[in-house]
């Protein structure tokens, strides 16, 4: 279970804030390791929320929790050391790239805390990953203009640079809404081909915004084997629709991450009566729009 943690861990000791500077209690840690999630992407355009100083906490509290974690380094030896795990016998490096740091400058002598979109620096960190001689390269990308629910031109061109150039699957954020997902054939320059998956945008999984399809999103399950030869196929691509739901009824516990397409199974048959017409309205009309905006699943 891959996530992306679009925050930082700086400790009680910096006050715990909320947008646009974000500092969460490092409980959230430990809940994320409790509920499932094994490797986090860290590198986004709020990783440098509370200073170099958060960037060094966030990680000690993710290895303290056991959280796996990719993007943000506190040493130029951590950045080269490629993120690798073998799941179920296939071995699979964890890259993670942003576009930037919200105007945070990242001190001259700490380049190596962040990584970065830059072409050179992809292709420094996949060369990397390929000599550890892994199955498929795994790579989250930080990009996109946010609320917009369609790929533009510069995450497409992203796209086809890390296919090209080794990647296997791809999955996006920052836009805080569904963007569409595609397998491809890919054929490499010397004529061989691969499967390529890429999503390029999987919304907020949890997060406290209101403004359209903010609180739509997926659990996805991407399906990998390896063959006999080694060679890695991507079966299929399926997905959990999910909505945050959030009832401002409530001082506390307020949110809710609802499995839309069994919520509304329960109600249909009578087995939910704590779901009002108006809610279910809401969870149908959720459901049809991540269908329409990540698209069919593929099978």
């Amino acid at each position: 279970a891959v996530g992306n943690l679009e925050t930082t861990f700086a400790g009680p000791k910096k006050a715990y804030s909320s947008y646009p500077t974000f500092n969460t209690p490092e409980n959230l840690a430990y809940t994320l390791k409790k509920i499932g999630f094994d490797v986090l992407s860290t590198a986004n355009n709020h990783c440098y929320d509370t200073g170099y100083s958060g960037i060094e906490s966030t990680i000690d509290y993710l290895d303290d929790a056991d959280i796996s974690h990719t993007g943000t380094y506190k040493s130029q030896e951590d950045q080269n050391k490629i993120l690798i795990k073998n799941v179920k016998g296939i071995q699979i490096a964890f890259l993670s790239f942003t576009y930037g740091t919200n105007g945070i400058k990242v001190p001259s002598d700490k380049s190596y805390s962040v990584n970065l979109i830059d072409k050179n620096l992809i292709l420094q960190q996949i060369n990397l990953a390929k000599q550890q001689n892994p199955d498929m390269i795994c790579v989250s990308m930080h990009w996109g203009i946010e609320y917009q629910t369609s790929p533009n031109s510069e995450q497409k061109d992203l796209a086809d640079f890390l296919f090209k150039n080794g990647a296997d699957v791809i999955i996006g954020n920052h836009p805080h809404v569904l963007q569409s997902m595609e397998k491809r054939k890919i054929t490499l320059d010397n004529g061989e081909t691969k499967d390529g998956f890429v999503v390029y945008s999987l919304g907020n999984f949890l997060a406290d915004q209101n403004k359209n399809y903010t609180r739509d999103s997926a659990i996805l399950n991407v399906n990998i084997t390896k063959n006999n030869e080694g060679k890695i196929s991507i079966n299929s691509a399926t997905y959990t629709p999910i909505y945050i739901y959030k009832d401002t009824s409530k001082s506390s516990k307020k949110f809710k991450i609802v499995n839309l397409k069994n919520s509304i199974d329960s109600y249909d048959a009578g087995y939910d009566t704590n779901i009002v017409k108006n809610v279910y309205n809401t969870f149908k009309n959720e459901l049809n729009n991540i269908r329409k905006l990540l698209g069919d699943e593929i099978k």
